[in-house]
């Protein structure tokens, strides 16, 4: 079960660097498409968007590292940092959609490889 752990927080780890990319270096070309925004939106709000990419980063890095403690034979601590970034990104995509409803897609699409991370991991952890 552990091993399906990290492959999932491998797999949500790299959505979030590709979040990362999409907020902090794309975000008034290509994102636009992704995030439905309007030139103008993307110009007025890409400032926010490149400082939220960061947060992405540094969860996906945590999450990462993660499965590094792991896979060099510290399970507890790579445990404990794949919950962490793999928690804070679930909370992150609960809090998208209660805060806007019309975001349902973007905080399904964020959030659900990361939950299935926090409960591959745990089901190892306690099971």
């Amino acid at each position: 079960m552990i091993v399906a752990a990290m492959v999932l927080a491998l797999l949500s780890a790299g959505l979030h660097v590709y979040i990362w990319l999409l907020e902090s270096f794309w975000w008034t070309g290509r994102a636009r498409a992704v995030f439905g925004t309007t030139a103008e939106q993307a110009a007025a709000t890409r400032e926010l968007a490149f400082n939220q990419g960061y947060y992405n980063l540094f969860l996906a890095i945590t999450t990462l590292a993660g499965v590094g403690f792991t896979a060099f034979g510290n399970p507890i601590v790579g445990a404990t940092l794949v919950l962490a970034g793999a928690g804070s990104m679930t909370a992150a995509a609960v809090t998208l959609l209660v805060s806007d409803a019309t975001k349902r897609r973007a905080a399904l699409t964020q959030g659900t490889l990361p939950l299935l991370t926090v409960v591959a991991v745990l089901a190892a952890i306690l099971g």
